[in-house]
């Protein structure tokens, strides 16, 4: 199950967000909030499969996101 573990505020923060995880060996998938996905400056769910919640949560934390 995939869970929720930030809400980035533009569509730039979540990719960044995306590849520094990606390079920590996380799984990450983005879903945008809004149903407009043609605008970058919706919100985005950064999200992370449940058993590595408190891996990226550390890492989130760490990068100082």
């Amino acid at each position: 199950m995939w869970t929720v573990v930030y809400m980035a505020q533009s569509k730039e923060i979540a990719t960044k967000l995306q590849d520094l995880l990606t390079k920590e060996g996380i799984l990450v998938k983005l879903r945008p909030v809004s149903k407009n996905h043609e605008n970058n400056d919706n919100y985005f769910e950064v999200l992370v499969p449940e058993s590595e919640v408190e891996e990226a949560h550390s890492v989130i934390i760490e990068k100082g996101y």
